[in-house]
């Protein structure tokens, strides 16, 4: 079967990026394909199969309006029996966007001469109008505390999983303070549990280390609360396979996102990975 992914998101989430990176994947990349062209375009490739088994189209917020709030209905339009067609929708908050468009000094695509927005009312605006595509995506992406080389590894991981028929995991740590992630289905907090950064001889581990598993083994609330979260993630996995969910991100955080966040991550990694192969695992404080 074809497979085609529809690649959207901010203008300067990391677009770009991702496209290039399915490209090593052997894809074939169309970059800001005009919607009103789609339909044209998966009718060629259906036609042209042997030449177009994997391809990837980048859609943004130059077209029209119209033609963003018409995309949901023709992608549910595509024929499901002969291409398999997914979503992804890259993000960041606004304080990352301003930043990046003030190191690069790139232009937003709503703040030249036709729109005459500032850069702030560019991207509140952009948001307005990608919403619908944000809303369709199977895979959400928030790429705010991502770096290049971690998104790239990011697509690639989960663009390489074996199609059978199992959803992928992204298991993932954080911290509260640094905001929770944007593409996260389940978010757990434990910040209830006891903190070992409180105990000095153990503040500088983390939570892969040996120390850090031995004290919250040793606390009766730490196991409890890891049960919960297994016994909730196990029981309605299989639910969301049910409905075709391709992706689904299960979010761990406490207050710095280095002790309790990630014992529970890998914990937790270690007993889903058991029974299921799709399953990817960040620490997303510790890998910045």
């Amino acid at each position: 079967m074809q497979e085609l992914i529809v690649i959207s998101g901010m203008s300067g989430s990391g677009k770009t990026i991702a496209l290039r990176t399915l490209e090593d994947l052997d894809f074939y990349c169309v970059d800001n394909l005009p919607i009103d062209m789609l339909k044209q375009f998966v009718k060629h490739i259906c036609q042209n199969q042997k030449d177009y088994q994997r391809v990837c189209v980048g859609i943004d917020v130059r077209n029209s309006e119209e033609a963003l709030k018409e995309l949901p209905t023709i992608i549910a339009k595509i024929d499901s029996s002969l291409i398999n067609s997914k979503v992804i929708f890259l993000n960041s908050n606004d304080e990352t966007l301003l930043k990046r468009y003030s190191e690069t000094r790139r232009s937003h695509p709503l703040s030249n001469s036709k729109y005459k927005y500032s850069l702030s009312q560019a991207i509140a605006q952009e948001r307005i109008l990608l919403e619908p595509i944000a809303n369709l995506a199977d895979l959400l992406i928030d790429t705010s505390r991502t770096t290049a080389p971690q998104l790239r590894d990011k697509i690639w991981r989960q663009m390489s999983q074996s199609n059978d028929g199992k959803v992928s995991l992204l298991l993932q740590s954080f911290a509260f303070k640094r905001g929770v992630p944007f593409d996260a289905d389940f978010v757990f907090d434990a910040r209830c549990l006891p903190n070992p950064f409180w105990e000095k001889s153990l503040r500088e581990y983390c939570g892969k280390d040996q120390p850090i598993k031995d004290f919250l083994d040793s606390k009766e609330m730490a196991l409890e609360f890891y049960k919960d979260i297994a016994a909730l993630v196990k029981k309605w996995i299989p639910s969301f396979e049910e409905h075709d969910r391709s992706y689904l991100t299960i979010a761990i955080g406490c207050t710095g996102g280095k002790h309790r966040s990630v014992y529970l991550t890998e914990k937790l990694f270690k007993e889903l990975s058991q029974t299921r192969k799709n399953i990817l695992v960040q620490h997303r404080e510790l890998d910045n």
